[in-house]
């Protein structure tokens, strides 16, 4: 904060009305948060921010500037992983300068008004620098979510012993393709298969973007000695694969996932026969 803040009536307010302020401020800050964070932890939080406050504004304090605004970019990144939203994560600062307006309003002294309005305008300067750290962690938050999404949408099982499934279902863009294929060569390293079956029967649409994408990862396996067959084809696909002049050249696709294995498994030199009867 500025030397003109650092006048002698605000600080010495902010001293003898310590816990008049904090427990008003704990007050508007728990009616929004809602039960989400409990008092006590809420009260450590503020108490913490008080004394930093006091510092900043007692002497211009540079360094309980500093830790201020570390503390706060901390509890802006709590928040945005716990999923409050932005308003409930600013009103733990703004909410200061209501709970400090009140004694100040209580003493009627007008050069602790004075002193307030560059306060207040501290603060706001405050809550942008927490809101844009919330901001931030928000949108890894959410990056990280997507990737766990993608991860979790892109499953790579044990069909057989040296057979591996690729269950595809939604949209193949390029940021998903690149997950499906690390997945499918890490199990490969893992497991040393040699067949992939890639089953595109819950891919709503395959057209030349859809296509180009299953035949890198085709590549990929191959380069990693695995042979992959795809799966799911149905009518309307293969009358679009053929009307866009799609060519899988000697890829071999099957009507559906028990085709593809089935295929698989007569490479491998597995014969499966159906149980007779007694």
């Amino acid at each position: 904060m500025s030397d003109g803040a650092g006048k002698a009536h605000l600080p010495e307010l902010l001293r003898s009305g310590r816990e008049a302020v904090l427990d008003r401020w704990l007050e508007v800050v728990l009616e929004g948060v809602r039960g989400r964070i409990t008092e006590r932890e809420l009260k450590a939080e503020l108490t913490e921010l008080y004394a930093l406050i006091e510092r900043a504004v007692a002497g211009g304090d540079e360094e309980a500037g500093r830790e201020l605004r570390a503390a706060l970019a901390e509890i802006s990144r709590s928040r945005a992983r716990q999923g409050f939203s932005p308003s409930e994560t600013a009103v733990s600062v703004f909410a200061v300068k209501q709970a400090l307006l009140e004694q100040v309003s209580a003493t009627a002294d007008m050069q602790a008004y004075a002193e307030f309005i560059e306060f207040s305008s501290w603060v706001d300067d405050l809550g942008l620098v927490t809101f844009e750290t919330y901001a931030s962690a928000r949108e890894q938050v959410i990056a990280d979510q997507m990737e766990q999404l993608l991860e979790l949408s892109t499953p790579v099982v044990k069909l057989w012993d040296g057979i591996l499934g690729v269950p595809l279902v939604g949209t193949l863009d390029s940021a998903r393709t690149q997950v499906v294929m690390e997945t499918l060569l890490e199990r490969l390293v893992e497991t040393g298969a040699q067949f992939a079956v890639i089953d595109i029967t819950g891919v709503p649409a395959v057209d030349t973007e859809v296509a180009q994408h299953l035949l890198k990862t085709v590549m990929a396996a191959r380069l990693m000695g695995t042979d992959c067959v795809i799966s799911g084809v149905r009518p309307q696909i293969a009358q679009t694969i053929v009307a866009l002049g799609i060519e899988f050249g000697d890829i071999a696709t099957k009507a559906s996932l028990a085709d593809a294995l089935a295929y698989a498994l007569e490479c491998s030199g597995i014969q499966v026969t159906g149980r007779t009867e007694a």
